[in-house]
């Protein structure tokens, strides 16, 4: 039964230069939408009232634009891959120590307070800061370069007074760090996952 209703919701079709491509219906899908993400199939998300071969056709029809940005996100994979085989193991006692300290440098020089701090081996964030404005850091981050390391910890520590991501939020993190954004979007060439 289970595998019939995945048969109808789900087709996996090999596009020549691309690979597996997942067509997967959706409820939520107003309009066909291509999804590409690093260490992922392309998955289509395809709305009920499509069928799989026009959203197919759809597809086929946006092919370049897709092999255009499937080598860019396999590029970033190769960077991700070669970057992990140069970090080689953390040392979780040095990681904690650099990092705890660090983050008490840093809510000391900009006047933060934060109830209490874990260290954890994460697979999908950096970091986070609870409703009880409880800081937690991925392990990981002591791989990154410095600057990075800082606006994660600086990210966590002003989601201790504004506890979204609205304009005051990230006009208070450029306060502090400058260009946030720039930084935003060089963290996300460094993947978790591996």
């Amino acid at each position: 039964m289970l595998r019939k209703f995945l048969m109808e919701t789900t087709k996996c079709v090999r596009i020549e230069g691309v690979g597996n491509v997942l067509f997967a219906k959706s409820k939520r899908a107003k309009n066909l939408s291509i999804s590409l993400k690093p260490y992922n199939p392309v998955r289509i998300a395809v709305p009920l009232g499509v069928s799989f071969e026009r959203a197919k056709k759809i597809v086929q029809s946006k092919i370049d634009w897709i092999r255009k940005h499937y080598i860019r996100i396999s590029e970033i994979e190769k960077k991700h891959k070669s970057r992990l085989k140069n970090l080689g193991s953390i040392n979780k006692n040095e990681a904690r120590k650099k990092l705890i300290s660090r983050l008490e440098e840093l809510s000391k020089q900009h006047g933060f307070t934060y109830n209490r701090i874990f260290i954890r081996n994460q697979r999908t964030r950096w970091g986070s800061c609870s409703a009880k404005n409880n800081i937690n850091l991925n392990i990981k981050l002591i791989q990154l370069p410095d600057k990075l390391i800082d606006y994660i910890i600086l990210h966590e520590l002003v989601h201790t007074r504004i506890k979204n991501h609205s304009k005051d939020f990230w006009t208070e993190l450029n306060r502090l760090i400058g260009n946030a954004r720039i930084l935003r979007a060089e963290i996300r060439t460094y993947y978790l996952q591996g």
